[in-house]
């Protein structure tokens, strides 16, 4: 029994801290023994066939036990007894622990953001502020649902907030091209930058702009004016700047504006803005064809349209609109299939 206790004691603090290269040995040397042992004990039909053999070891080491082959000799059983199911047991439960801390280590790697991403045409979120990133993860999450996968690169010391929703990746600057590759920016269909600094943020839009040029860029700035900075560098990028004074003022002199803009900007409940592109196929119409076929087909209101010099908002009821016009609409759910075909009928 003291034998014993001191074999437990060694296996527990050495066998199941072996490398790898040092668990492939004891392996080999515990078959090339169960080997030997079994033809010494004259168990010829356990060793006259290698396959035999294999399957007869594994079943045993595993505890399986289907009872087809077993020792016929008492040497042989005692050679079991004595080795082969305690060694085969001991290195089981190791090569299994193995597996399970590697899988472990692999989940680890990526709660902690420490794992590259293998996704594309996706969303990056850079930057971490708290429930404010939570409510636009979530309102990213109902307007892509089954679409663009999300990934959220921060370099707050977090974990990632949603494991099995979105990926996660911690880096320890915006600009380190070596961290910045787990999040596959170069593949990535949109970039959000919204940072506590702006300095952060407009570093690591310009980074953001020069790995991959044809992202859709959007980042939001307290100062405008690095805003319009950005802009000069990166004309197609999307800045959004601070309304808060804004906001305050239209909401003193028209109450209820405040919740207007919050209803337009909320994806997850009541009437939101979308936008959609009006078909190349399409001939030109105008935008009143538009308002009265949005209207009456999908229950939706155009508010505004842009066919690459700006917004133009409320306009002219006779005013044309070209093919590959961006259209800006509200609706109580985006609308993933419009009926372009039937427009053309009642024109």
């Amino acid at each position: 029994m003291a034998v014993w206790l001191v074999v437990k004691k060694w296996l527990s603090s050495h066998l199941f801290k072996l490398s790898n290269r040092s668990l492939l040995i004891f392996s080999g040397l515990y078959v090339s023994l169960s080997w030997g042992l079994l033809i010494l004990a004259g168990e010829t039909a356990l060793t006259d066939s290698f396959s035999n053999f294999i399957y007869y070891l594994m079943v045993t080491a595993s505890t399986v036990g289907y009872g087809d082959h077993s020792p016929v000799t008492d040497l042989g059983k005692w050679v079991v007894v004595l080795f082969v199911i305690p060694g085969g047991l001991s290195l089981f439960a190791a090569l299994l622990g193995r597996v399970a801390g590697a899988a472990m280590d692999y989940w680890r790697a990526g709660i902690l953001g420490k794992r590259r991403v293998r996704v594309e045409n996706h969303i990056v979120l850079l930057g971490w502020n708290g429930s404010r990133t939570m409510h636009l993860i979530r309102m990213l999450q109902h307007e892509e649902e089954g679409k663009r996968p999300i990934v959220l690169c921060s370099r707050s010391e977090i974990e990632n907030p949603l494991p099995g929703e979105i990926s996660f990746i911690k880096v320890t600057s915006y600009t380190d091209s070596q961290e910045m590759k787990n999040a596959n920016i170069a593949e990535a269909a949109c970039v959000i930058v919204d940072n506590l600094s702006d300095d952060i943020t407009l570093s690591a839009a310009l980074y953001c702009a020069s790995v991959n040029p044809s992202a859709h860029l959007v980042a939001y700035f307290k100062d405008e004016a690095l805003g319009r900075l950005l802009s000069q560098h990166c004309p197609k990028a999307e800045c959004i700047p601070a309304v808060g004074a804004e906001m305050l003022a239209k909401a003193a002199v028209d109450p209820g504006s405040s919740a207007l803009h919050q209803e337009l900007l909320a994806s997850t409940r009541g009437m939101t803005q979308y936008s959609v592109i009006y078909p190349e196929r399409l001939p030109v119409t105008t935008v009143e064809s538009l308002f009265v076929f949005l209207k009456r087909r999908h229950h939706a209101t155009l508010i505004a349209f842009d066919i690459g010099q700006g917004i133009q908002l409320n306009p002219d009821l006779d005013a044309e609109v070209p093919p590959s016009t961006k259209l800006f609409y509200i609706a109580d759910e985006r609308i993933e299939d419009f009926a372009w075909k039937e427009m053309n009928k009642e024109q």
